[in-house]
Parts: C-alpha cells; structure tokens; sequence
C-alpha cells in the first residue's frame, strides 16, 4: 500500500477556545411568529442546540471516539485524501467503499463500521463482513480543501482502490453525492466493480420524454419540480454563487450550524422532532468536522463544479445508465422514488422501500441500512 500514511485527528486548543468564543458572542435574528421550521432553521432549537454546544459537547470524547478507527491519508494526483479503512473479520470479507455526501462526512458511517466489518460480535453471521473503505470527499473533511466534481472524484476513488489498496474488484455504495460517484466508479471500472447500492438514483429534470413516462414516473417528476421550488434555495446557490454563502458559513459557528441541520431536519424521518432522527452531539459532532477542517466553502464549492460538468455539455459518467447490478433502498422521507425511474438509471437487482429513515440512512437507522447492503451484496 504505497505512499500511504497512518492519520490521527488532532484539533489545537486555540481552535476550540475561538469557537468557544464565537458561540458566546453569536448574534442572533428575529424570527416570525409561529415559524417553526417553515421558514428554514427554528430559532428555539438552534439557540438550544448552541447553549448544549458551548456548555456540554465535549470535542475531545468524540475526537478520541473517532481516532478509535485506523485512518489514514495518500496523496492521489496531488490531492491528499483522508480514509478510514477497516479489515473485516471472517474468513472472506468483501471490500467495501462507503461514499458520503452533502452536508454529512465520513461521519455518516461511524454506526455501520462494526455492523458491516464484525457482524459476528453482533451475533450475526460472521462470513458476511467487509473490508470498509470510508473517504473524505475532496473538499470536505480532512482530506485536502479541493473542490472536484462527481466523475473526477470516481477517478480517484477508482486509483484508491485498485492502484492503492489493491483490491482487484470491489463493491461501492452511498447516498446523495455518494450515490452519484458511486454510479460514476460503476460505469469507470465496469470490470472492477461487481455491484453496488443507492439511497438515491437521480432525478427527473425536465428534459426527459414524459411520453415515454409511465403514470407513476410522471407523479414522481411533478413532485421533484414542486421539491426544487420548496426546498432547493441551497443547490442553486451552491451551484452558482457559493463563495458568497462561504464566508458567513466559514465564520460564524452558528451560521455554519443552521445551515446543515436544517437538511438534517428536512430530509429526515424526523416525525417533527430532529432529535427523535439524531442526538445533539451527533449534529453537533458532523458540524464539528466541517468547523476544525474550515472544509464548508470547499464542499459547496463541489455543486458548482458538477453544474459546470453538466453544461459543458461532454459525456459524464455518472449520468449514463449503469450496468452493474444496483441495490436501491428507498427509505420513506427520501424522494418516492418508483422502480420504474430506478431501472431507468440502474440495472436494478434489488429494490426494498424501508419502513423508516431518511436521507442521512447510515446515521439515523443504521441497523437498517447495513442490513440492506449486506442482504444484497451476500445474495449475489
């Protein structure tokens, strides 16, 4: 395993001691009457949420809770990339890349690692475990601030796994920004990757031929337009103008809070308490990792890079129908997905609507999630 270092997370105390102080001294806003959170973050819950911050999340447990994990960097065409990487117990474990997206990290797996990697000290069978591969998304995290988009990300993922680790085929899978290098590195190394799971797939544009649509494709095209009117404000500015938005995110503590836990709100099977989805140090510990790394402008950055992918107007990958054997989980606050739609994007094998969960899957229903992976992968 060439040109890899081992990595430890270590965040100086003059890091923490600013954020102390930036959390006392926040400015807060009005909010409308009755507002909740129809009018974006809840001004009750994030001034709850900062109080708990400054007074009780403790960094340095969770800091050492997650330098638990062998992590790891390389530099990959000039770009140092941040990895966990855990050895599966059993006799034969399958190698595994786990992709993250937006606004999460790594993080987003730290649930599943033992699930997937040493099922029989669950109790479960032991010939079904993963040698896991977890990165940081360039740009976000601790690998290197460098915004990429979907299919320049896929490359590196792909010389990450073959040229670096060795592993001459493998499995992928991940959700929103993951699911969409996931199908990338699919259709790049066609012979290297044996199958792989989404949350997600794609969505309608509007450019599609409706004619061609069956009834319940053209419901689920109607219901991401409305979606895009609703709650889209983050992509479109992200994906033209989002130096602007960084240098609040990247100053203000509070600011950098509400803009990522409202997607945690929103795109949760929260049953209207966010708590009932994720605890406080588990936001707060995801916010944490964007605060230290100063990895937020970067991570917005990368919507603009693939809008820019897109219209350059040159074949991309991750847009191409892929062929390897897909595994779709639609978990019921994600998009109502039809299985029509996915066998549009993917040669799908597998396709299970969950009882509960969301966008952030791993995270909030973790026994779920894995579940979901390890039934499909094992049944190939």
């Amino acid at each position: 395993m060439k040109n890899i270092t081992p990595f430890k997370i270590e965040v100086g105390e003059t890091v923490l001691n600013d954020l102390q102080s930036r959390l006392q001294h926040t400015r807060w806003p009005d909010e409308p009457e009755g507002a909740e959170w129809n009018y974006g973050t809840n001004l009750n819950y994030l001034k709850e949420l900062l109080t708990y911050w400054q007074n009780d999340y403790d960094w340095r447990k969770h800091e050492s809770t997650l330098n638990g994990f062998p992590h790891f960097k390389v530099e990959i065409d000039g770009i140092n990339i941040h990895f966990i990487h855990v050895k599966g117990k059993g006799k034969n474990p399958k190698p595994l890349l786990l992709t993250h997206g937006w606004p999460d990290s790594f993080y987003r797996f730290h649930k599943v690692i033992p699930l997937l990697s040493e099922p029989e000290s669950l109790g479960d069978d032991s010939e079904q475990s993963f040698d896991l591969v977890i990165p940081s998304l360039p740009g976000f995290g601790f690998s290197d601030r460098v915004a990429l988009n979907t299919d320049k990300v896929a490359a590196l993922w792909a010389k990450l796994m073959t040229g670096i680790l060795g592993y001459d085929q493998y499995y992928a899978a991940g959700g929103d920004i993951g699911a969409i290098v996931t199908k990338s590195l699919a259709n790049q190394q066609p012979d290297r990757v044996i199958a792989i799971h989404l949350t997600d797939v794609g969505y309608p544009n509007g450019q599609e031929d409706w004619s061609t649509m069956s009834a319940a494709e053209q419901k689920f095209g109607q219901f991401i337009q409305h979606w895009w009117y609703t709650e889209g404000a983050y992509n479109m500015i992200q994906s033209t103008k989002p130096q602007t938005l960084g240098y609040g995110l990247n100053d203000s503590p509070a600011g950098l809070a509400a803009w990522i836990i409202e997607k945690f709100n929103s795109w949760s099977d929260t049953k209207g308490n966010i708590e009932n989805s994720f605890t406080k140090d588990e936001l707060i510990t995801n916010i944490m990792i964007y605060w230290v790394s100063q990895s937020i402008n970067t991570s917005i950055r990368t919507y603009l890079e693939n809008a820019r992918a897109a219209w350059s107007g040159q074949p991309s990958p991750s847009a191409e129908y892929v062929q390897t054997p897909a595994g779709v989980s639609l978990f019921p606050a994600e998009a109502p997905v039809p299985i029509e739609w996915a066998q549009r994007m993917v040669n799908v094998k597998r396709f299970n609507k969950m009882e509960k969960g969301g966008h952030f899957a791993a995270l909030e229903v973790p026994d779920a999630w894995a579940n979901e992976l390890r039934s499909f992968f094992y049944s190939l």
